[in-house]
């Protein structure tokens, strides 16, 4: 499988949710060799969508000449797309959301309805790709964070797309906190097996994915006390 892991994170590498999705992957890899490309967002060029709507219009071809054409071309040439993103502003990084922007190319003006809403028609078949959202915040609990940009995400994507949102997620970055974080890094391991094997990640692994590493209250005592953001 081609899979192409687009981090929004703006640490590139040392992103706190690169630790998350590196453990994902090693659980896909378990089952089966995965072909896997890292694209550092932040250190592309990538202008931000003027609207015109020409690319709708012209077959896909974008006005704007920079990094995004070859982007596309590996999008559509992938099986699966990882995004792997801090959460900022209740939402993605903006050189994340950017990209996206820039999808639109993948679409045409013309619409049809599926369902209750209304959509755009392809005018490029991206229907063999699946999609996994990895997303980590510095609070230290999930309420009232992540419910934005899970919505956007179900938008975008449907409800069947895996999201696996994380608060605390610091703490991947933290050597002391190795006690915690690594049996919790297991269990995403075993969310990536999984999703090898059946494309989803049973309710039960999810269900543990969800219970904070530590007590929210140690957390925030210990980022109140001087660690460092997200």
């Amino acid at each position: 499988m081609k899979i192409m892991v687009l981090n929004g994170s703006p640490k590139g590498d040392r992103s706190d949710c690169m630790h998350m999705t590196r453990a994902f992957l090693a659980g896909m890899d378990s089952v089966a060799g995965q072909e896997v490309h890292t694209l550092h967002v932040i250190d592309r060029h990538i202008e931000y969508c003027k609207g015109c709507l020409s690319c709708m219009r012209n077959g896909g071809n974008c006005v704007i000449e920079d990094d995004m054409k070859d982007i596309l071309e590996e999008i559509l040439g992938s099986d699966l797309l990882v995004f792997s993103f801090p959460l900022y502003g209740f939402a993605m990084p903006a050189p994340l959301k950017a990209l996206l922007d820039r999808t639109l190319p993948l679409g045409k003006m013309d619409m049809r309805k599926v369902g209750e809403r209304y959509e755009h028609v392809e005018q490029a078949d991206f229907s063999h790709l699946r999609y996994v959202m990895i997303c980590g915040c510095g609070f230290p609990n999930a309420k009232g964070n992540f419910e934005g940009v899970l919505q956007q995400w179900r938008l975008m994507f449907g409800p069947d797309a895996l999201a696996i949102t994380v608060p605390e997620a610091p703490m991947f970055n933290a050597p002391e906190a190795a006690g915690v974080t690594g049996p919790f890094l297991e269990l995403v391991t075993q969310a990536g097996r999984e999703y090898a094997q059946s494309g989803a990640v049973t309710p039960e692994t999810m269900e543990k994915l969800s219970v904070p590493m530590i007590p929210d209250e140690t957390y925030a005592a210990i980022v109140n006390g001087g660690a460092s953001g997200a």
